[in-house]
């Protein structure tokens, strides 16, 4: 079961409970769901009601903690520490996952360094296990560890919940890309468009030349048939060509003296 997957029946189950939950009784839901070690998107609990309603009461750190989840990272985290609930060991290991997903949104070659002062990690050996034990073996990033770089190249990376604002830049891409799209189909037709025309020109083009040469080949054959035929006529008329046994035989005449 691929990761896409799992995540739709984890909201899924998270949003009925949710909904099934208010007030001081939601605080349990929202620590299950940020602890839970395969839930990396929390847009839709947001969008329940009763957690919405949440806001201006006193578990309304619970629905800035859902917040954070849905578009923080461990550094906000740690900025807003005294304003949040007290994280548990799962939620702070899921909290850093995000923070990975956040960085590689905008990078995806990931400096050693960058990594270890956003994740709290004091040595390489244990930034690497944690990238590979709970980010490439979970599934939610794919890519190279290059320790003679001292860098992380990413291949794939999970999409996070969208912020607040970010549907319009992100509508504006799309735009924006499907608009070059457009334009370079436009033209590779127009380059086919061109091969086609140039293709027709040539098959044109090698046809006349070939009647050309047919033209030439029969020209030629008529002149040497013409030239034989009128070789062949000289040689059989009558008296065409003197018969030379013909001429010996015929009396010579003789001369006579001159008075």
């Amino acid at each position: 079961m691929d990761i896409e997957q799992k995540q739709a029946e984890h909201i899924e189950y998270f949003v009925k409970q949710a909904s099934n939950h208010k007030g001081a009784s939601l605080a349990n839901v929202v620590v299950e769901a940020t602890s839970h070690p395969s839930l990396f998107a929390f847009s839709e609990i947001l969008a329940v009601p009763n957690v919405i309603e949440l806001q201006g009461t006193e578990s309304a750190m619970y629905l800035d903690l859902l917040r954070l989840f849905a578009h923080g990272t461990w550094s906000d985290y740690k900025s807003n520490a005294g304003c949040l609930p007290q994280l548990v060991p799962d939620q702070i290991l899921k909290l850093k996952q995000l923070s990975v997903l956040t960085l590689a949104e905008s990078n995806k070659v990931l400096p050693y360094g960058v990594l270890m002062l956003e994740l709290d990690v004091s040595n390489v050996r244990e930034l690497e296990d944690f990238l590979i034990n709970e980010c490439m073996y979970v599934g939610i990033v794919r890519g190279k560890l290059d320790q003679l770089r001292r860098c992380f190249e990413v291949q794939f990376a999970a999409g996070r919940d969208l912020r607040p604002g970010q549907l319009g830049s992100m509508i504006q891409t799309l735009t924006s890309w499907l608009t070059t799209s457009d334009n370079l189909l436009i033209s590779i037709q127009e380059k086919i468009k061109w091969a086609d025309t140039m293709s027709e020109l040539d098959k044109r083009h090698r046809k006349e030349v070939e009647e050309k040469v047919e033209e030439v080949k029969k020209s030629l054959s008529l002149k040497a048939d013409i030239d034989f035929r009128g070789h062949e006529e000289i040689y059989s008329e009558p008296g065409g060509v003197m018969d030379y046994e013909e001429d010996r035989s015929r009396p010579k005449r003789r001369r006579h003296p001159m008075a």
